[in-house]
């Protein structure tokens, strides 16, 4: 920081510690502007401050003393408080070891200490007073016997050697030099086009790189073999494209082991994959890489919940004991700050600050398959998925499906509950219903019947009454005619008594008739007549009674 905000920061600095200070700083600035400046011109008017924390044990004092009417009273003291050892005295100390922090500043390079002090505020967990954070956040994975290696430090000398070989190929590429053309001009001047000219070299190098073919003899004038029958051949310089390869493949491999040394192997780095490399290959390399490089993650995920924590505590601290809480209501508002006020009274444990990783490709593909599987099986419902595809939080999600399955469960079997008690209901209702119609028809049959045998009696009353007006009427008639028959009877019978009389009377006379008829045949000594009728028995036509006889 510069002199004078230096100077702002610890007032109480004299001229003369200033002056010491800056003298100091020339001193050692040539050798910490190298290691911190990295190639920027320094200021003499900086200097290097340290802030740092130390964490020590002090001891809570108090006096107890018993007051006169036998209760005891506590006084805060310091740790140079012993009381005597009397018998007499009516007092005791009490004393307990708690952390406690000092904080400092220090200019690097010298032996200034420019500040050393109690801390004033100290952060302490509502669940445990006795333990102290520390002002700083700081995690140190991979420490070793107290030293903490540098991947930065392990690396460095592979990449200054990455460097080295880049400023080489730059060297080799400089001194490269371009392939040339070897001209065998004997070889042109044998040659006859066969019109009586021969083509020169210039000719003979534009037919060449325009065509790529040139003309040549194998023999000579004098027949003999040619030695220059390729009049025009190419030079090639292949001694600077063997070093580039050869740097290049030292690069490489100073690459591959900042690689090795780091793990972020090329399936960690997006470099193009080798093409016939299948995918479980890949995710296995990056799986590698991950576990290569966990310190850092776990590293930085610690540092985040640690500052998460200390800023919990400083805000409860803030709203229960600082006096500038109106200052923090104007500054975030009371309702955010009535909000706040319920971390007063939260211990640490309360708070459940937790830190989850987003989930990647993989998990996400894991959980939708859960989810895909739930849904055919219907044991999710198409909103449930829509919300457990909207949290990032895999654990969470498969939590949060869990406990949609078992309420889509719970809720199916009440509503087959359900179901089956209306089903119930609607059959006993039926039943009811059946019966209550069975009843209602029972009754209207009865009612029917009523009916019928009431029109059947009043029918066969009206036809018994008509019958018996009818017989009424018949025997009336039956006994008129019985009384005329009977009349005609007796008039029969008198008559018959009559006509009985009077035959006799003339059966008598016939008969005295006769026995004097047959007194006088007898006295005259005839036969007796026959008083048969004669003809009278038969039919005219000829037909005898005889006709009539049972058959």
């Amino acid at each position: 920081m510069p002199i004078n905000e230096l100077v702002k920061q610890f007032p109480n600095l004299s001229e003369s510690e200033i002056k010491d200070i800056l003298n100091s700083n020339n001193q050692t600035s040539g050798r910490y502007s190298r290691k911190y400046s990295y190639g920027r011109e320094t200021d003499n008017n900086k200097v290097q401050v340290l802030y740092f924390n130390y964490k020590t044990y002090m001891n809570d004092v108090y006096k107890v003393k018993e007051t006169a009417t036998g209760a005891q009273k506590a006084i805060e003291k310091d740790d140079t408080f012993n009381p005597p050892e009397e018998a007499q005295v009516n007092f005791m100390k009490l004393q307990r070891s708690v952390e406690c922090l000092f904080e400092g500043a220090f200019i690097v390079g010298t032996d200034k200490l420019i500040s050393w002090k109690k801390v004033d505020n100290m952060m302490r967990s509502k669940s445990d007073f006795n333990k102290v954070k520390m002002n700083y956040s700081i995690t140190a994975p991979r420490m070793y016997n107290g030293r903490i290696e540098s991947l930065v430090g392990r690396i460095t000398g592979f990449a200054d050697m990455i460097q080295l070989t880049h400023l080489k190929l730059q060297q080799v590429m400089s001194r490269l030099i371009p392939d040339g053309i070897y001209l065998d001009a004997d070889g042109l001047a044998e040659i006859d086009l066969g019109n009586g000219t021969n083509y020169n070299a210039q000719e003979a190098l534009n037919m060449f790189f325009q065509t790529g073919s040139v003309i040549g003899r194998s023999m000579n004038e004098l027949g003999e073999g040619n030695p220059g029958r390729v009049p025009i051949q190419e030079i090639s310089s292949g001694s600077g494209g063997a070093k580039m390869q050869s740097l290049i493949g030292t690069y490489n491999y100073y690459l591959q082991m900042i690689r090795d040394t780091t793990g972020l192997n090329e399936a960690r780095d997006g470099s193009t994959p080798a093409k016939d490399a299948l995918v479980g290959v890949q995710k296995l390399a990056a799986a590698n890489s991950n576990t290569a490089t966990r310190h850092i993650l776990q590293s930085g995920l610690f540092l985040t919940k640690s500052v998460a924590e200390s800023l919990s505590l400083r805000i409860s601290d803030i709203i229960e004991f600082s006096p500038t809480k109106e200052a923090f209501i104007q500054a975030i508002g009371a309702h955010n700050v009535g909000t706040l006020e319920e971390m007063s009274n939260l211990h640490l444990y309360d708070f459940g600050i937790f830190i989850e990783l987003a989930p990647d490709d993989e998990e996400k593909q894991l959980l939708e398959n859960n989810i895909q599987q739930a849904l055919a099986q219907s044991s999710i419902d198409l909103s449930d998925a829509i919300d457990l595809r909207d949290i990032k939080n895999v654990r969470l999600a498969n939590q949060l499906l869990k406990i949609r399955r078992k309420k889509k469960m719970d809720d199916d079997q009440k509503r087959q509950q359900e179901n089956i008690k209306a089903q119930s209901d609607a059959n006993v209702q039926a039943q009811q219903a059946a019966a209550q119609a069975e009843i209602q028809k029972q009754q209207a049959i009865m009612q029917m019947n009523a009916q019928m045998e009431q029109i059947r009696t009043d029918s066969k009353t009206k036809i018994i009454t008509h019958e018996a007006n009818v017989k009424k009427q018949l025997m009336d008639h039956e006994f008129q005619i019985n009384m005329q028959l009977k009349q005609v009877d007796l008039e029969t019978v008198s008559k018959k008594e009559k006509e009985k009389e009077d035959r006799k009377d003339d059966r008598t006379r016939i008969q005295a008739s006769q026995q004097s008829e047959l007194i006088e045949q007898r006295k005259a000594g005839t036969p007796p007549k026959n008083f048969e009728s004669s003809g009278n028995d038969i039919l005219g036509g000829g037909m005898g009674l005889s006709d009539f006889g049972p058959r």
